[in-house]
């Protein structure tokens, strides 16, 4: 543990206000709400000297007291016209800290950085290796090594918008320093490198192939070969600040740094209209991750409420759909990382699927000697702890994958480390398409298509539509969530 006088020097609960609107909106006038220079939560301790602070940003932390040296730290990064308070008070993350065991680090913008204290992600003296704010924040997680103990192996960055933008930024230049991010509506990393082609990201980002983005993260440090942070995309499919078509760039830039192609290796539904796609590594083990939240707007997926899967709170670019820390966290492996977790037993080894029905999937597993338990998880969610080595899990739908993994759990009733994923696809029919027929100009508006030199690009496949008009007209088909292809040679027809 930390000595008790570092836990009450550093004890803070870092503060955000989140972002809806990107740091390019400041070429275009509007009502600028300026960031607190000081937020003043509970808890919340603003955190000085922590270096030359090149990009003259604001560090603020929140250290649970409960959390020993060693822990994983998570770095938070808000939005434009936002300070980092409404982000601890709103995203659910200092939740998660408390529960699992880790500290946070709320980096702060303000407007004299920026017009609308947004996170300059479209400027290279800002946002590249050694430079800026991105050094400001790196320095941040070296002050939180020496201060906290953090542990360097275990450093995760996450940002909303304008944040998700330098976030994306920071894992191409410093991959040596983040062991995993989550962009939550940003954009690829270095997707604009000047204010003046930042909205051009926004609306619809260049056509580039998987590898010429993956060239803009290889280039970001030149010769690093890993390896490369792993990476979650979460976007709402009706999102017109930041168009869906980030998140498309962000998964090609990502699944090509990491060597694996852009087909998922499993897909499936979680709470809020939310489809996850899990593109593994070559070792099985989920490398990117995208979380599509259907008809969301632009802001942070939270879910206000006690339950172990619920957190935040609503308020501006807060939406209420589903926790994204939850899920992120899980994705990191920060539910699994608690100190003493699973009294320091290996992960389970062997899991494998035995069999499937339309409506249920059974699993089994080796034994760990010393376990008194195993707990059962189904995308990222425990559904059972169990005595046996075998689960059948039941109440499935059919036609749709399911991924499991297994922790064992020691005598304290810690669970350990997750084991290897598996993917059980359940028997029967799959779910119908959505389709809908309509005019480009009516798809754009409705958040199926977006626009780029004149022409409609149907969302997720990027399929050319033709001209952005009301006389040209194409039948979606929406399959998974937020993906479109055109379909106008056969598809049965939604509304439109």
């Amino acid at each position: 543990m930390r000595p008790p006088i570092l836990r009450r020097l550093f004890r803070r609960v870092a503060s955000a206000t989140a972002c809806g609107l990107l740091a390019l909106l400041a070429a275009h006038p509007v009502p600028a709400v300026a960031a607190p220079a000081a937020p003043a939560a509970a808890g919340l301790q603003q955190v000085t000297g922590f270096g030359s602070n090149p990009g003259s940003l604001q560090m603020f932390a929140y250290t649970p007291d409960n959390v020993p040296a060693g822990a994983p730290l998570v770095v938070a990064l808000h939005g434009c016209t936002q300070s980092a308070n409404a982000y601890y008070t709103n995203s659910g993350w200092t939740k998660y800290a408390d529960l699992w065991g880790f500290d946070v680090v709320f980096p702060q913008t303000t407007s004299a950085n920026n017009p609308l204290s947004c996170f300059s992600w479209f400027d290279q003296a800002e946002s590249t290796r050694g430079r800026g704010e991105a050094a400001s924040v790196v320095q941040m997680v070296e002050y939180a090594k020496q201060t906290y103990g953090s542990d360097g192996r275990r450093v995760f960055v996450t940002g909303l918008s304008a944040g998700g933008g330098m976030t994306a930024d920071l894992l191409a230049a410093y991959p040596d320093v983040f062991a995993g991010g989550s962009v939550a509506s940003g954009l690829p990393a270095q997707c604009a490198t000047s204010q003046a082609a930042a909205s051009g990201c926004q609306t619809g980002p260049q056509k580039l192939t998987p590898a010429q983005w993956g060239d803009k993260v290889r280039a970001s440090y030149p010769g690093w070969t890993g390896p490369w942070p792993r990476v979650a995309i979460w976007q709402g499919t009706s999102d017109y600040t930041v168009y869906p078509a980030n998140a498309t760039a962000l998964r090609d830039q990502w699944t090509d740094v990491w060597g694996i192609g852009q087909t998922p290796s499993s897909t499936g539904s979680l709470p809020g209209n939310t489809t996850r796609s899990v593109y593994d590594d070559a070792s099985g083990q989920p490398a990117v991750e995208t979380f599509l939240v259907s008809g969301m707007g632009h802001g942070l997926p939270v879910n206000p409420g006690p339950g172990g899967e619920q957190c935040g709170s609503t308020a501006a670019y807060f939406l209420n759909t589903i926790c994204s820390a939850y899920h992120t966290g899980v994705f990191w492996g920060l539910d699994k990382d608690a100190p003493g977790s699973g009294d320091g037993l290996p992960a389970p080894v062997g899991l494998k699927v035995t069999g499937v029905t339309d409506s249920s999937a059974s699993l089994a597993w080796n034994a760990v000697g010393g376990a008194a338990s195993y707990a059962v998880y189904r995308d990222g969610a425990k559904v059972t702890t169990t005595a046996s080595t075998s689960f059948t899990d039941t109440g499935l739908t059919a036609g749709t994958s399911y991924r499991y993994t297994v922790a064992s759990v020691g005598s304290s009733g810690a669970a350990g480390a997750g084991s290897s994923a598996v993917t059980a696809t359940t028997s029967g029919g799959t779910a119908p398409a959505n389709c809908f027929t309509a005019t480009n100009y009516a798809h754009v508006t409705a958040g199926r298509a977006h626009t780029s030199g004149g022409h409609a690009y149907a969302n997720g496949s990027e399929q050319d539509m033709g001209l952005y008009n009301v006389f040209v007209t194409h039948t979606l088909r929406e399959s998974p969530a937020g993906h479109f292809v055109i379909a106008d040679s056969g598809c049965q027809v939604g509304s439109s």
